[in-house]
């Protein structure tokens, strides 16, 4: 009996040890597996920067990250501390057409002015900008330099320097200024035609003045139409606010993707939803501007209105809404020349299909004036193709 129990208690203790090295065995395997596995394709630094770590991103980009502060110059008027009660009735006579209580017209005081109109320089705001160029060009908004009598640029060095406006866009919100300056920090360009849902992205800016903020985030859509611009903005959930405008967006690259340039809000704060110019656009508008100074648009003189589906069944337009709707022209634009009529569905533009109205003001804009354009338009339940010529845009309203 106690034979068969020393038998039993071998047998056990072999079976312990043998479950023991098969467990060895099995995490080794997982070990050498969690290397090779072709689904943990991340290197250490990209896991790192995926659960938030971003500061060796932010440490080589933030100095290519400027402040920019914008000032303009005012008349003001100064009456003096010390004017007596006859001062005055002279200053409102003056300034104003106020005559003296109690005295004729013909003996109205006529002393030297000691008041008068003077110019000063005044604060007008603050923004972001980045360098795109080592010798100086830097991209910003165009809100944030308009009216911009003197432009001011601080690096994270602390130097301060005088900008030159190359030339603005207020159509696509982009500005392009340059500073004397050399061997600058530039951030890389990125491509944002590739950017992706859900991908983490950072701002960098001057969020109410206060320098090199980082706020992170993820893109939450692309292609969003936003009031009557042009650009289709990246959509963000990035924190930005009033100072971050014409900073960069940058994905976990350290590529810049877009320019940071408005926000929705009731409050005037953020709220949750940033939109960001993509960095495709930007550099073609900047790159425009580097040489003209300016961006030609053209049109060819109709006003639209996006076709839903109440608008076609009032037109009689059948089948699913598509294209826009014509709604008014101008008689001495090339549009009204060429035969197209009010009432009429824009559905193609140079073999290109028009949606919604952003698609045609886009498409006709990016056109070279003195050039034609191939469109196909609806006309009463009967579609025809008409040659327009295209030329200069003169007015924002209107494609």
């Amino acid at each position: 009996m106690i034979a068969v129990l020393s038998g039993f208690m071998f047998l056990r203790r072999i079976l312990s040890l043998s479950l023991f090295f098969a467990g060895l065995t099995l995490a080794y395997a997982q070990s050498s597996s969690s290397s090779t596995d072709p689904l943990n394709t991340q290197s250490p630094q990209q896991t790192r920067r995926v659960i938030g770590d971003f500061s060796d991103l932010v440490e080589k980009a933030s100095p290519a990250v400027v402040n920019i502060r914008t000032t303009e110059r005012v008349t003001v008027y100064q009456v003096p501390s010390n004017i007596t009660p006859q001062d005055q009735a002279e200053f409102l006579r003056r300034f104003f057409g106020i005559p003296i209580p109690g005295l004729p017209q013909q003996q109205q005081p006529r002393t030297p002015n000691q008041a008068g109109p003077k110019s000063q320089e005044q604060e007008r705001g603050t923004g972001s900008g980045f360098v795109i160029d080592g010798s100086g060009f830097i991209l910003t908004n165009a809100h944030v330099v308009e009216g911009a009598t003197t432009i001011y640029v601080t690096l994270t060095d602390k130097r301060e320097f005088k900008a030159k406006l190359i030339g603005s866009d207020p159509k696509t919100d982009v500005a392009l200024i340059k500073i004397e300056a050399s061997n600058l920090t530039k951030l890389p360009i990125g491509e944002s035609s590739k950017v992706r849902v859900g991908e983490w992205v950072l701002a960098i800016g001057s969020p109410f003045g206060f320098d090199n903020t980082v706020s992170a985030g993820i893109i939450s859509a692309k292609g969003r139409e936003v009031n009557d611009s042009i650009t289709p903005f990246i959509q963000t959930d990035v924190a930005i606010n009033p100072g971050n405008s014409g900073g960069p967006l940058i994905n976990t690259r350290g590529e810049v993707i877009g320019i940071n340039s408005q926000i929705y809000s009731k409050s005037g704060g953020f709220m949750g939803i940033s939109f960001a110019i993509p960095i495709d656009e930007a550099i073609r508008i900047s790159d425009i501007l580097r040489t003209n100074g300016r961006v030609v648009r053209g049109r060819i003189g109709i006003t639209i209105t996006e076709l839903n589906k109440e608008l076609a069944e009032s037109i009689g337009f059948s089948g699913r809404p598509r294209g826009v709707l014509i709604r008014g022209l101008d008689p001495n634009a090339p549009a009204a020349q060429s035969g197209i009529e009010v009432g009429d569905v824009v559905l193609k533009i140079n073999d290109k299909d028009i949606e919604k109205g952003a698609d045609l003001t886009r498409t006709v804009s990016e056109i070279k004036p003195g050039t034609r354009v191939r469109l196909l338009v609806w006309h009463k339940g009967v579609t025809r193709e008409l040659n327009v010529p295209v030329v200069e845009i003169d007015s924002p309203r209107k494609s």
